[in-house]
């Protein structure tokens, strides 16, 4: 694996590189990072040259101003389209998870050309959805819960809200210390994603007639594990809407890290359809 950064307007982008092949580039979630997706990149890097970022202002990606500011979905889209760029993919494959699969519908709305394939799982756009203001009120909900009772309380409600569909993170001291590192990024990023990202990324409404143009190049990804639940509806809802079927991965929200590699080989498969 190699590390390197690049300079994009007001930030500076961390990535890491592994494997040969097609370029795919792997999107976190929110509080995410590269190291997010560990567990799956040995089985992707059999087939592709893996490619995966911190967010900007998230874990080893720093901003320019010295203080954190909200997180834009077309602000990370064009992240990723230049980081495409800098690594000489001209288009790639991409997959992202959660709120990195709402950056990859941005993505492919307003950059057809550098991508070839998106699987987008479980991007929890819920504006899409018939109870939008229902949902949406939900993650106001937890914001205000975070503001006035901080970053446990709100973990907790959420979880409750979307059915206890995501693990919680493990302790660090138990992990070896790649993994321990990734964790205790993670946990200093999430006050970061409350504040700057939740209620930005839920708002998201997605452009249903660029994505119908972009034909099969675009799969909608759900967790088996989520059916049922909210994590699982605005994917479901997106296929519904540009007629096809959703594909179901293992496990539930975060199945790429809770079954890496039973979802890795899945997802190969759907990428290089």
């Amino acid at each position: 694996m190699r590390t390197g950064t690049l300079r994009v307007p007001g930030a500076e982008l961390f990535y890491e590189v592994r494997g040969a092949g097609p370029m795919v580039l792997l999107v976190p979630g929110g509080g995410g990072d590269a190291g997010t997706f560990d567990g799956v990149a040995d089985v992707l890097a059999g087939h592709f040259t893996v490619v995966a970022a911190d967010p900007r202002g998230y874990s080893r990606s720093r901003l320019d101003s010295p203080e954190p500011v909200d997180q834009r979905v077309e602000t990370q889209s064009e992240d990723a389209a230049r980081l495409i760029d800098h690594l000489g993919g001209g288009s790639a494959y991409v997959f992202g998870g959660s709120d990195g699969g709402i950056v990859a519908l941005d993505l492919l709305a307003r950059h057809p050309g550098r991508v070839r394939r998106a699987v987008v799982h479980e991007p929890p756009c819920v504006a899409v959805l018939p109870d939008a203001a229902e949902q949406l009120a939900f993650f106001g909900q937890v914001y205000e819960i975070f503001r006035a009772e901080g970053l446990a309380a709100a973990a907790a409600h959420m979880m409750e809200g979307i059915g206890g569909t995501l693990r919680p993170l493990p302790d660090p001291a138990t992990l070896p210390p790649r993994a321990a590192e990734r964790v205790a990024r993670t946990f200093a990023n999430l006050p970061l994603f409350m504040e700057h990202e939740l209620r930005q990324f839920t708002a998201y409404e997605p452009d249903l007639d660029a994505l119908a143009g972009a034909g099969d190049r675009l799969v909608l990804a759900v967790g088996r594990e989520t059916r049922g639940h909210l994590p699982y509806r605005p994917a479901a809802e997106l296929a519904r809407r540009l007629g096809r079927e959703p594909v179901e991965f293992p496990g539930g929200h975060g199945g790429y890290t809770e079954r890496p590699e039973e979802f890795a080989e899945l997802l190969v498969r759907v990428l290089l359809g």
